[in-house]
């Protein structure tokens, strides 16, 4: 997503278990690295699952949490010493990144039906309420795949390197990627 920054950005990856691990994990963790932001650059983007959550309501309450611990919210064109903190949301699950991009599931799984994204249950990823992952899994299951239940990994790690960055339906997915190159742009001394 951002190959000018690869060979000069450290980064990590933090996985919690489900939401209500992130959330109450977060506020340490951020004054965390808000300590280090006092002598580093430190950039944060936080990307949790909305659920049946509000999203507007969810990402107040992350960034609350982000500005609690002393970083500051990213702004475009705004990065360096100090921290600054990003978060995104992946409505209803990040599922609905992989049902946005139809090409992608027909690639790795080619028996799934041709023309599902024009279904009324997919023409709208990020809206499908009541389990997104389920929806993908029925979606395979009657292609013939994943018959003893969907193993999300190995989705996730069949998909993700697939997905298109520029063809991707899924708004959610659009604005993460979007937040991913404000927060470390082409121009950027990182």
């Amino acid at each position: 997503m951002i190959p000018h920054a690869e060979e000069h950005v450290n980064y990590e990856l933090r996985v919690f278990s489900g939401k209500d691990d992130l959330l109450r994990k977060l506020p340490s963790r951020l004054r965390g690295y808000s300590s280090w932001a006092r002598n580093f650059d430190v950039r944060i983007l936080t990307l949790v699952d909305r659920d049946d959550d509000n999203c507007v309501s969810l990402k107040e309450r992350i960034n609350r949490i982000a500005v609690d611990a002393g970083l500051k919210l990213h702004q475009s064109g705004s990065a360096g010493f100090g921290g600054c903190f990003k978060a995104r949301i992946a409505c209803e699950e990040i599922e609905a990144w992989f049902l946005g991009d139809p090409a992608a599931i027909r690639t790795a799984y080619p028996k799934v039906a041709k023309s599902f994204e024009h279904r009324a249950g997919f023409r709208d990823v990020d809206a499908i309420r009541g389990g997104t992952w389920e929806r993908l899994e029925k979606l395979l299951q009657d292609a013939g795949y994943f018959s003893n239940g969907l193993r999300k990994l190995e989705l996730a790690r069949t998909l993700a390197p697939l997905l298109s960055l520029e063809n991707n339906s899924s708004a959610s997915f659009n604005h993460f990627c979007n937040a991913l190159k404000e927060m470390f742009p082409e121009d950027d001394s990182t």
